[in-house]
């Protein structure tokens, strides 16, 4: 298998005594990683340091076998992002953010804006201002940016935020197909117990800043009911420790 991000040793802590304790991870090509925890558990905290947003107090990431503390640049050619919210420059169209995203690539045309605009079922909306828009399709416009430049590794924070049921599923599918197809790496935080169950094939429980433990999905669902079980059983074993 070939690992596309590996965390080593990863510690940072703030001055209110949160934040990251010791995280260990890697991640192989094509995977839906879930990261699964409650707000405050230090998801966010951790892909801020993996997309360079915020330095580890030790520790490391590497992205495609590249640092993101040496080599960052190289680490982050062929990875996106979306942390906390999708922003979009309200007074531009669907269509427009994502010409003006498209700067930052080599080869991203009118035909593959089209493309994703599509994937995210915002088409109908491309010539809309984004002011306009609900926080759900705010967020599939910031999905169809995060995937332009056919990247090899997208970290989502919280993606499913915002979007109703329908929009829940496109995204999930799209999510699923880039994984199946495209070979694409994700990196999927929430708190979401429903939607990481049904989107992830892999899951990181983060509890306190603590990495509880790391299963397939289908290891977990084939020992407990549910996902919700497991979690609840982790956190109670880690409170016991």
């Amino acid at each position: 298998m070939e690992k596309t991000i590996e965390i080593k040793n990863l510690n940072k802590t703030f001055k209110n005594g949160r934040g990251i304790i010791d995280i260990n991870l890697d991640i192989n090509r094509g995977e839906i990683f879930g990261f699964l925890g409650p707000n405050g558990a230090g998801k966010t905290t951790t892909m801020k340091i993996m997309t360079g947003l915020s330095r580890p107090d030790s520790g490391d990431v590497k992205l495609l076998s590249y640092s993101i503390l040496d080599q960052y640049e190289k680490a982050m050619e062929s990875t996106t992002c979306i942390i906390e919210t999708a922003e979009s420059y309200s007074y531009l169209t669907a269509y427009e953010n994502l010409k003006q995203f498209s700067r930052f690539y080599k080869d991203v045309d009118d035909i593959r804006i089209e493309e994703v605009l599509d994937l995210v079922g915002m088409l109908k909306y491309k010539n809309e201002k984004t002011r306009k828009f609900s926080l759900g399709m705010k967020q599939r416009v910031g999905i169809a940016a995060s995937i332009l430049s056919k990247p090899k590794i997208v970290i989502l924070d919280e993606p499913l935020n915002g979007l109703d049921v329908e929009g829940m599923i496109d995204v999930r599918n799209i999510i699923k197909d880039l994984a199946e197809k495209e070979k694409t790496t994700f990196f999927i935080s929430s708190h979401l117990i429903h939607d990481v169950e049904l989107t992830c094939n892999r899951i990181g429980v983060l509890y306190n800043g603590t990495m509880l433990n790391v299963d397939t999905t289908e290891n977990i669902l084939n020992n407990y009911a549910s996902l919700e079980n497991y979690f609840v059983s982790e956190v109670e074993r880690y409170g016991r420790i």
